[in-house]
């Protein structure tokens, strides 16, 4: 999703500090600072106002409620999240900690808990995505997104940056 909004000429917030590996060649678009939101830090907001940033899902409670979020809530399916994690855990020499079903269960308990809470937040606009569908067929999300950010977009070079050969844990 990264990718495609910087494809759409949306300015992202990225630090590069990890960058793209075998596991994501593409880069992973993140910005350090947005793990300090448990510290407290988030005088870096301010200035991302219009931009994009990836926040995961646990963090997204840490958003100060002085400012306005549309959140692209991408959701993949859970067998594929844990042969990825796997492969990435591989390809570093670890092994995971738990079993998946631990993991599992976990996850949709958390999935449950982060919907429920943004439901009740006022100052939070979501937008479901199914990665699994918008990898096979992107046209309905990214006409979806347009409309959700409130801006055009450049459709067909968002579409173009999708690489079928990376949907790899399935």
């Amino acid at each position: 999703m990264m990718q495609m909004l910087a494809a759409a000429a949306i300015e992202i917030v990225s630090d590069d500090h990890r960058s793209a590996d075998e596991d994501n060649p593409g880069g992973y678009f993140e910005f350090e600072r947005v793990k300090k939101l448990t510290e407290g830090d988030d005088g870096w907001l301010s200035e991302a106002q219009g931009k994009a940033v990836k926040v995961v899902s646990p963090l997204l409670e840490l958003l100060p409620p002085t400012f306005e979020y549309r959140v692209v809530f991408m959701e993949r399916r859970i067998r594929e999240i844990l042969a990825s994690q796997r492969r990435m855990l591989a390809n570093r020499g670890e092994q995971p900690s738990v079993s998946d079903a631990v993991l599992a269960e976990s996850y949709r308990r958390h999935l449950a808990t982060v919907r429920e809470w943004l439901r009740r937040q006022p100052h939070f606009q979501v937008l479901d995505v199914d990665y699994n569908r918008l990898i096979v067929d992107p046209e309905q999300d990214v006409d979806r997104l347009s409309s959700f950010l409130d801006r055009p977009l450049a459709l067909d070079r968002m579409k173009a940056v999708i690489d079928v050969k990376l949907y790899r844990a399935r």
